[in-house]
């Protein structure tokens, strides 16, 4: 059964606020059974707040925008005092210094909660209408204008979710922020952010199981796929059984990140067969909470980094980050484990960093068929370590280094290349620094505690 958005009273005009009429054919359609909600091609659909429910395709043809509201108090679908948003209050507000947010926005676009069957198709465009949230403008970041700003889709506990071949644009937030779903299917979308506006990550898993994320191209800025355990939903238990494969990803922080949001288990995970390029950072384990990191694979990756800016974004260009440190003095963090890197070319102006806590909770990894090549893309200062965000000061200047490891145990390079231009060999005083740490093991070389 098709439930066309236009015979609900849609105008389509890009003006009028069509809500109302696309929140009608979407309840028509649930309760009758299920069915398509349609959103005809050529035509422009502002909205605010729309509910999602079980059963329900939402399908836009090709040429079909469905674009985001240009008024705050359209998103207000719980009717929360906006004072906190307009800066007359911050009391209880979280901050993205530290990344303590806790997964729970104020206001929403595309929300579903409590659902089954529910899918976004159709070869149309989702448009977060990013610019009304712009705060501070530069050249290399731009800061949003409160925080946390609106998600493009906010997804929690859905059973049977499938997102196919849509391009979802213009979020000023997390775009696609899944919690505590289950049996989830994303194949095919273009996701293309301002690659300058702060947290506006491509695909959040969090707290998810049984998720396949297939054929995208991912632009954006933070982070292009992040897995993520927030502390409001650990009630959802792990975020596990996850396959990402042939994507394209571009970010100007990291293109597939863990954490740091970390409250529990990330488990069982497989990437494979794609392509980074244009990043800050290419992968990043960035674990900060009580949560771990065990049985993750990566496999068949070229990964192409650059330095994007001075300080706004976390991470100095490196291929392969792994960090597992306290988020301030009141943190205990977990353990990554048993993680597997093979047949990895890295390209970019830094190298592979691993940094643990002093009590060894970086163990048993495993790096078979890594290239990495050092040459210089921009001007931007080499030899930075980026810690961020941790208890002490995250930011230190050192030599570069192809390979940098601080507490951290049972570490194998099998079939490792490093090669430097250069220009980058002059400001590598050592090419590969091993301290404080347990076994490791380079091409062969023996690497011990002190």
């Amino acid at each position: 059964m098709i439930y066309n958005v236009l015979d609900y009273g849609a105008a389509g005009d890009g003006a009028a606020n069509d809500a109302a009429a696309i929140q009608a054919a979407i309840d028509d359609c649930s309760s009758a059974g299920g069915g398509r909600v349609l959103f005809p091609g050529g035509r422009v659909y502002r909205s605010g707040t729309i509910v999602l429910k079980s059963y329900v395709e939402l399908h836009l043809e090709t040429g079909a925008v469905l674009k985001g509201s240009s008024h705050l108090e359209d998103y207000n679908l719980f009717h929360t005092d906006l004072s906190i948003l307009s800066g007359q209050s911050t009391a209880g507000t979280p901050t993205y210094e530290k990344c303590d947010y806790t997964g729970s926005p104020v206001l929403f676009f595309l929300y579903g909660k409590d659902c089954e069957c529910v899918s976004i198709t159709g070869f149309g465009t989702i448009d977060g209408n990013e610019e009304i949230f712009y705060g501070t403008v530069t050249p290399w970041h731009i800061d949003g204008s409160f925080y946390p700003r609106v998600p493009l889709l906010f997804l929690e506990n859905i059973r049977h979710l499938s997102i196919l071949h849509v391009t979802l644009t213009g979020s000023a937030f997390w775009t696609t922020h899944m919690i505590g779903c289950n049996d989830v299917l994303i194949d095919g979308i273009r996701i293309l952010n301002n690659l300058r506006l702060a947290n506006c990550d491509g695909i959040d898993p969090d707290h998810c199981k049984n998720v396949r994320i297939v054929n995208c191209h991912i632009e954006c800025a933070d982070d292009c796929i992040v897995f993520k355990n927030t502390a409001s939903a650990a009630h959802y238990g792990p975020c596990e059984n996850i396959v990402v494969a042939n994507c394209t990803l571009t970010s100007t922080s990291a293109a597939i990140k863990f954490g740091t949001e970390s409250e529990s288990l990330f488990r069982n995970i497989l990437i494979e067969n794609c392509n980074i390029s244009r990043t800050n950072r290419g992968i990043s384990l960035q674990l900060r909470d009580c949560g771990s990191i065990e049985n993750v694979t990566f496999s068949n990756l070229n990964i192409e980094t650059r330095l994007f800016s001075k300080d706004h974004w976390w991470g100095k260009a490196e291929p392969i980050a792994i960090t597992a440190l306290k988020r301030n003095s009141d943190t205990t963090v977990g353990h990554i484990k048993n993680i597997r890197f093979q047949n990895i070319n890295c390209d970019g102006e830094n190298g592979i960093l691993i940094y643990g806590d002093p009590k060894m909770n970086i163990k048993d990894i495993r790096f078979n068929g890594i290239t990495v090549h050092l040459r210089q893309k921009t001007d931007r200062q080499k030899g930075t370590i980026d810690l961020r965000p941790c208890e002490e000061n995250g930011l230190s200047r050192d030599s570069l280094h192809g390979l940098y490891i601080r507490n951290a145990e049972q570490i194998t390079f099998h079939d490792f290349t490093l090669e430097m231009a250069p220009e980058m060999a002059e400001l590598a005083e050592t090419p590969v620094s091993i301290a404080d740490c347990g076994t490791v093991t380079v091409n062969g070389e023996l690497y011990e505690r002190n």
